[in-house]
């Protein structure tokens, strides 16, 4: 992304020293083409036989230059809406997203069954949080703890209520949280999204676009937050998307088999010697693993400095007209994703240049064939009826 000298640091950390990438890397793009680029290494070593689930190294997957480079986009800002992986089987969707999840910083937890963070208190005052929490401010008591982000996978057979949320049994005065509340300031994955069913897509897109949902049971009522980066997978094989659904995802990363021999035969060493010898495999990554979990807390914190000029912002709609896309949520993702663009290369303005990277990966799949069949009907129908209306009627 950056072509700045390599001797310049791209970022600071929040401690104030200067995070470098490691071998002169000069960006967060070409930290991760240059860590998929790396040939993998014989393992020699005796497995413990300890069971512990370790993710596949993001910075590991071979190739899928788009999808990666999307997915950072993702979770470097939220407003980008999140991203959709559209692609055939076997082509590591699922496997860069549990990978991404270590890549993520940590993010404030509860302790409180309700919810009660400080900002609560910060944003609406002390009778924003529960009695216990307010209690525990006034004691100087933490209301959170620092914890890292999860990922929470949604199963495909997935029913509303355990989406949303239901009375818990053992306390029926109480709503048990559902996934969607769950997945609060974590990633939420949905493999074969166009599997889904109506209902439970139309919830979880709802909540992810507004960041709280309500859930009502009867008398009961409760309020959740869903602030999640959502990230959805399928195979058009299987079957489409439903176009309400497929507006509401901000990037579209297409995700092909790759054609190269040479890098096929890569990604077969690589997964071979993560399944073999995973802890290994892991710790030869953990320096561009570090160094992109530096980059991504840098580029978010940098995030409220990046300015879109008019006249970028005047040429990016003019593609989206010239593209034919109706939906507003084209401009939203566009310009979001030009911004966490240019947060990861270290900029405070987008440029042009930022439109044109990220413009593929927000504007396709976004025209719809039958609305514009549909508005050129409309205007045939209209100039009919304005013609009918101003020809006056002949005389008898």
């Amino acid at each position: 992304m950056s072509t700045a000298a390599p001797s310049s640091p791209l970022a600071d950390d929040p401690g104030g020293e200067p995070v470098r990438l490691p071998g002169g890397i000069r960006s967060l793009k070409e930290l991760a083409e240059r860590a998929a680029g790396r040939p993998a290494e014989p393992v020699n070593e005796e497995d413990a036989g300890l069971a512990e689930p370790l993710a596949f190294p993001f910075a590991a997957i071979v190739g899928q230059q788009e999808m990666k480079l999307g997915l950072l986009l993702a979770v470097i800002n939220p407003a980008v809406g999140g991203a959709l992986l559209i692609g055939p089987r076997g082509t590591a969707k699922t496997t860069a997203v549990r990978g991404l999840v270590d890549l993520l910083p940590k993010v404030p937890r509860s302790l409180c069954f309700y919810g009660c963070l400080p900002e609560d208190i910060e944003q609406g005052g002390i009778d924003a949080v529960c009695p216990d929490c307010a209690r525990k401010y006034a004691e100087g008591k933490p209301l959170a703890v620092l914890d890292r982000v999860r990922l929470v996978e949604l199963p495909l057979n997935a029913r509303l209520d355990d989406v949303l949320g239901h009375p818990d049994p053992r306390h029926p005065r109480r709503i048990r949280k559902g996934i969607l509340a769950q997945a609060d300031r974590n990633v939420l994955y949905i493999d074969e999204v166009n599997l889904l069913q109506n209902d439970v897509a139309d919830a979880i897109l709802d909540a992810a676009a507004q960041g709280h949902y309500t859930v009502r049971r009867g008398a009961l009522t409760a309020t959740y937050r869903a602030r999640f980066v959502l990230v959805g997978s399928m195979n058009p094989e299987e079957g489409p998307l439903r176009p309400q659904i497929l507006d509401r995802f901000g990037l579209r990363l297409w995700v092909p088999g790759l054609t190269d021999p040479t890098e096929r035969l890569e990604a077969y060493r690589r997964a071979r010697a993560y399944r073999e010898h995973p802890h290994r495999f892991v710790a030869r990554y953990a320096e561009e693993t570090a160094a992109l979990q530096a980059e991504i807390q840098a580029a978010r914190q940098r995030l409220a400095q990046v300015e879109i000029s008019d006249e970028v912002a005047r040429l990016g709609t003019h593609w989206v007209s010239q593209w034919g896309v109706a939906s507003l949520r084209a401009e939203i993702t566009l310009f979001e994703a030009a911004r966490a663009l240019a947060a990861a290369d270290a900029r405070t303005e987008v440029t042009p240049n930022d439109l044109r990277q990220v413009a593929p990966l927000a504007l396709r799949f976004r025209r719809s064939t039958f609305m514009q069949d549909y508005a050129t009907q409309r205007e045939k129908e209209d100039r009919l009826l304005a013609e009918i209306i101003q020809t006056p009627p002949a005389k008898e």
